[in-house]
């Protein structure tokens, strides 16, 4: 009698766990699709993103060979190219040429615009600080000290790339404005920093002598020579501030991802 009972109980057991498993099977069935599609989704885009890369790299390598080779307008057309694509690195390094292009062609409105959207398109703050850094220059002698404020002070902070060149940017900015003791304190700062290139110490020395001796007046000239910035690089840091004296290190980016 006791084997009959544990015969049925047993049946029973077999008999819920196959609907049990004729209710569950849709749902792990599912769930496994959706796996499947999720793996194939991020396989696809990865594959996507990469072919993107992969060609943003040949167009802009292609634009610096023809600038190299003096064919301005191939560099311009290519890099414009690269600009639309979703390459960040490559896409903010681009819309950099362009602005200067811009700058060259005295647009600077244009070239603030270009250089903003490289800033925002930027993947990490070695080229987007590049850009920023760039785009105030393009603004150094028209803007007002308060906008140009908005723009450097936030470069200057501690962790930030291109700090130094940031407040030697802004001494310029008050020059301009006639902050004379602003501006002399900002030199200051950069002939005492330890991260102040020997460029940028002899700048801020000259500057410091001429506002002493109240020949603050021919500053301007200086100010105007910084925002003739040096042609554009594959170099993210050769494409800031104002031009390094002769066999000057310039800060380094690194390659584009």
């Amino acid at each position: 009698m006791t084997d009959l009972f544990e015969e049925v109980e047993e049946q029973l057991r077999s008999d819920r766990y196959k609907q049990f498993a004729r209710k569950a099977l849709p749902w792990m069935l599912g769930i496994a699709a959706a796996a499947l599609i999720a793996t194939l989704g991020y396989w696809g885009y990865d594959s996507y993103r990469n072919k993107q890369i992969a060609t943003a790299s040949e167009q802009y390598s292609s634009a610096v060979d023809a600038m190299v080779a003096g064919d301005k307008t191939k560099a311009q057309q290519l890099w414009t190219e690269v600009s639309k694509s979703n390459a960040k690195a490559y896409k903010a390094l681009s819309l950099m040429h362009l602005g200067a292009f811009a700058l060259e062609a005295r647009k600077p409105a244009d070239a603030v615009k270009l250089f903003d959207e490289a800033a925002a398109a930027a993947p990490d703050p070695i080229v987007g600080d590049a850009a920023r850094l760039k785009s105030a220059f393009a603004l150094l002698d028209t803007a007002p000290l308060k906008d140009l404020e908005g723009r450097l002070k936030p470069l200057m902070e501690e962790g930030h790339p291109y700090r130094v060149q940031a407040r030697e940017a802004l001494a310029f900015a008050k020059l301009n404005a006639g902050d004379l003791a602003g501006a002399r304190g900002d030199f200051v700062l950069i002939t005492q920093s330890l991260d102040a290139q020997q460029g940028a110490q002899a700048r801020a020395q000259a500057a410091i002598g001429l506002i002493d001796s109240g020949s603050a007046k021919a500053v301007p000239a200086v100010v105007k020579a910084a925002e003739a910035l040096p042609p554009m690089t594959m170099d993210p840091g050769a494409m800031i501030g104002p031009p390094q004296g002769p066999g000057q290190p310039q800060p380094q980016g690194p390659a584009p991802q």
